[in-house]
């Protein structure tokens, strides 16, 4: 059997599974003989908890934590929101895994409908908004803060179709897609939060976007990152940041920035991007790295605390997934998790795709709320 009728029958067979982006293809887990949905009784007991190793591709855990989740694993309360209900994390276990080495194939012709999305925050909110940060961060509050916006449809769609054609125009080297029985999630997330091998630790701060045009190429927007200041003290700013939070786990002297301010190319847009790498402190557990990483600065602001709170009192519906984290923590204590941004998550046949863009004291609202709309539009066309 080749691996595209492999990939349309294990779809088409209607059981749990998962894809996600590594770097010569792609890997679908299946098979699962556990999930774990979790909340905020459970998460310590699955972060603590010791597994035998088999030397297995399959010994470890893949799937989610929610924004929620997070926020309450570092004890930040998040006020009661509009909430669909929505699992604050799930992990599953797989005991099956297939590699893909090229690019996926599957198209579903079924699905033509065209969806008209709906923003939960319109752009006179949304200035207001800004404005009542802006004067946050005049006042010390804050220093950098993400104000987040959703756009939202009724739609049932195909996961794996929309996924597939997600990678074919907008590949992201974080991207994942899961379909279970009742919900999918379809990302296209540019951003590495932590790899960790051994006692080796890395993060991948995105910090400054601009849009692709006809004369906006790759090496344009490397010049227009270093000559904006905005753009530039808020990359600084995100990067001390994830420094300080690998500061709290790594030796001292080892948090070296390996690489600084490049420039990724995506669909509709550049991102900035550095590199940051530190060595673990001896007996350092997976709960303190997701302690001390998660939830993802770079889509949250600084310094986070504070700016968690601020948000968390604005904001008046529930991120769910958005801004959480996706990835696998292995049976060896190996892990890799992105940040859940540029995502679909279809739940009770809706869809939502949350976006947000970073408030500085030197920012533009009308920019920063433009710049939400880029952000989401690669996810949006699917939908046409």
């Amino acid at each position: 059997m080749t691996k595209k009728n492999q990939l349309s029958e294990i779809h088409n067979s209607g059981k749990p599974y998962i894809i996600y982006r590594v770097k010569k293809g792609f890997d679908l887990y299946t098979n699962f003989s556990k999930k774990i949905i979790l909340n905020n009784k459970n998460i310590h007991t699955f972060l603590n908890k010791k597994h035998k190793k088999k030397s297995s591709s399959t010994d470890l855990f893949i799937g989610f934590f929610g924004y929620e989740l997070l926020n309450n694993l570092i004890n930040v309360s998040v006020p009661k929101q509009k909430d669909i209900n929505f699992p604050k994390g799930i992990f599953y276990k797989p005991e099956k895994k297939i590699s893909f080495k090229k690019k996926l194939e599957y198209r579903n012709n079924n699905y033509n409908e065209i969806y008209k999305f709906k923003i939960n925050i319109n752009k006179k909110s949304y200035t207001k908004i800004f404005n009542k940060f802006k004067k946050k961060i005049k006042s010390g509050e804050t220093y950098q803060i993400k104000i987040c916006t959703k756009y939202k449809t009724k739609s049932k769609i195909d996961p794996l179709d929309y996924f597939v054609r997600l990678s074919k125009t907008n590949l992201a080297p974080e991207a994942f897609m899961i379909r279970d029985n009742n919900y999918s999630i379809i990302s296209c997330s540019p951003e590495n939060l932590l790899t960790k091998k051994g006692s080796i630790i890395s993060t991948n701060p995105i910090a400054g976007t601009v849009k692709k045009t006809k004369i906006m190429n790759k090496s344009k927007a490397l010049k227009y990152f270093r000559k904006n200041i905005k753009e530039t003290k808020e990359h600084n700013m995100i990067v001390d940041m994830e420094r300080n939070d690998l500061s709290k786990i790594c030796n001292v002297g080892s948090v070296i920035l390996s690489k600084e301010k490049i420039v990724e190319e995506y669909k509709d847009l550049f991102h900035y991007v550095s590199l940051i790498k530190g060595k673990l402190k001896k007996n350092v557990k997976n709960i303190d790295i997701i302690k001390a990483m998660m939830p993802g600065g770079s889509v949250i602001g600084c310094p986070k605390i504070s700016t968690l709170n601020l948000l968390n009192n604005q904001e008046k519906e529930n991120r769910n997934i958005y801004t959480g984290s996706f990835g696998y923590i292995k049976f060896n204590g190996d892990m890799r998790f992105n940040i859940i941004i540029r995502s679909i998550l279809n739940f009770k046949n809706a869809s939502e795709i949350s976006v947000a863009s970073g408030v500085v004291i030197d920012s533009n609202a009308r920019h920063e709320f433009n710049e939400n709309y880029i952000k989401a539009k690669a996810l949006i066309d699917l939908f046409k």
